[in-house]
């Protein structure tokens, strides 16, 4: 196999890290398994963050979310472990993680972790006419 999954986060550095701006990483086709039942749990989660000196590079990215697979995790603990992890990695300015699970027992579950900088400001929000 020419790749395998992989708790490794790779980054590069920034290319303007003098200016605030937003990344957002959508990925779809998450999955843990419920350590309860051993079932798989399937979630999209959204990644916003905004850069300082380096920035998640995508395909180490891929390889660690492709290593939760196997791993038993409650919602609340694999989104706050992946915002954790992300946030070691990349020391960013601001990073929300929001992880939408899909529907289980009919009930659907949605967890927001965040983590800011406290020497970071945001910049003030632009209303246009």
């Amino acid at each position: 196999m020419p790749s395998a999954p992989s708790k490794d986060l790779e980054t590069f550095d920034n290319p303007h890290p003098g200016r605030d701006y937003t990344i957002r990483i959508e990925i779809p086709e998450f999955t843990c398994l419920c350590p309860k039942t051993g079932q798989p749990d399937f979630a999209t989660i959204l990644i916003e963050y905004v850069p300082k000196q380096s920035c998640v590079e995508l395909k180490s990215l891929k390889l660690y979310i492709w290593s939760f697979r196997e791993e038993g995790a409650f919602h609340e603990a694999v989104t706050n472990r992946i915002l954790d992890d992300l946030v070691r990695a990349c020391a960013p300015n601001f990073m929300r993680v929001t992880a939408r699970f899909n529907v289980r027992g009919g009930i659907y579950t949605t967890v927001v972790a965040e983590h800011r900088d406290h020497a970071w400001e945001p910049p003030s929000l632009v209303n246009l006419p």
